[in-house]
């Protein structure tokens, strides 16, 4: 019991951090007043909390995930993990280019996930969590799932951004942002790597069924929109290598493969657990 105290009291922890850092990231690179610094970039104690909140997260997240009796799974921890990698993500990120500018999108968007295990109770225990086929299938699956997110959210911002330019409106919130064509070179080389484990995922996803459930791949709405995602993602990938597709068709493309991909599992997820109320 105290363990579950600790645990759920890690999630709320790490998603105030993750909401004061997320307003702290607004306030000081997107808001709107004078005698502030334009376009900052990010001081080491910024990176140290968000480090810091990232292994309060982890702590919590891992310690609901993985118990002893075996590996408990939810749409929420679905979400909170992702959240997870996505800080992750953009935590290293930051070490090679300005990334200030976007923790304000990211840092709420995480607070908001990382409450949810302690809203939502995990009492799914996942069949054949322990087989290496399931690990690596979960493991592929969760990278792409965050990889793909993360691009999705480029994908707006870039929309936002190339937007307001056109409109000739100029707010501290896009002089925080990396230049669109930073941004455009990060969308692909995150939709190249998320295409890469989405594709080791969906081919470990037909692995784990026959050698686990001994059964061929079922071709139900999960596998359909899974599949049509990476379709999706290909087609793009594959045009911007032969044709050099980039600004609007890439973006439109982006969100359409990540609309489809959130469908394939969480949206029959959240309508199974949250909706009908069962496991």
């Amino acid at each position: 019991m105290a363990d579950i105290v600790i645990q759920l009291s890690m999630h709320i922890l790490a998603a105030l951090i993750y909401g004061a850092l997320g307003f702290h990231f607004w306030n000081t690179r997107w808001r709107d007043h004078e005698g502030q610094c334009v376009a900052c970039p990010m001081r080491p104690w910024e990176r140290g909390a968000i480090g810091l909140t990232l292994i309060i997260h982890g702590y919590g997240l891992f310690g609901t995930l993985l118990s002893p009796d075996g590996m408990h799974f939810s749409v929420a921890l679905a979400l909170s993990l992702m959240m997870w990698l996505a800080v992750l993500i953009y935590w290293l990120e930051s070490f090679m280019a300005r990334m200030e500018g976007m923790q304000p999108m990211v840092l709420p968007l995480a607070a908001a996930c990382t409450v949810l295990p302690a809203i939502f109770s995990a009492d799914h225990l996942v069949a054949h969590a322990d087989a290496t086929g399931f690990q690596f299938h979960f493991l592929t699956a969760m990278l792409a799932y965050s990889l793909l997110t993360l691009a999705a959210l480029h994908a707006v911002f870039m929309g936002f951004t190339e937007n307001a330019l056109h409109r000739r409106i100029v707010k501290r919130s896009l002089t925080s942002l990396p230049s669109l064509l930073s941004m455009e070179s990060l969308l692909f080389r995150m939709l190249m790597l998320g295409f890469i484990l989405l594709t080791l995922a969906v081919g470990s996803g037909v692995f784990f069924s026959e050698h686990i459930f001994g059964k061929p791949l079922a071709f139900d709405h999960k596998t359909v929109f899974a599949i049509a995602s990476w379709a999706i993602f290909a087609t793009l990938l594959f045009g911007r290598h032969v044709w050099g597709w980039r600004g609007k068709r890439a973006l439109r493309l982006t969100l359409a493969g990540f609309g489809l991909l959130i469908l394939a599992y969480f949206g029959s997820r959240f309508v199974i657990e949250i909706v009908l109320g069962r496991l």
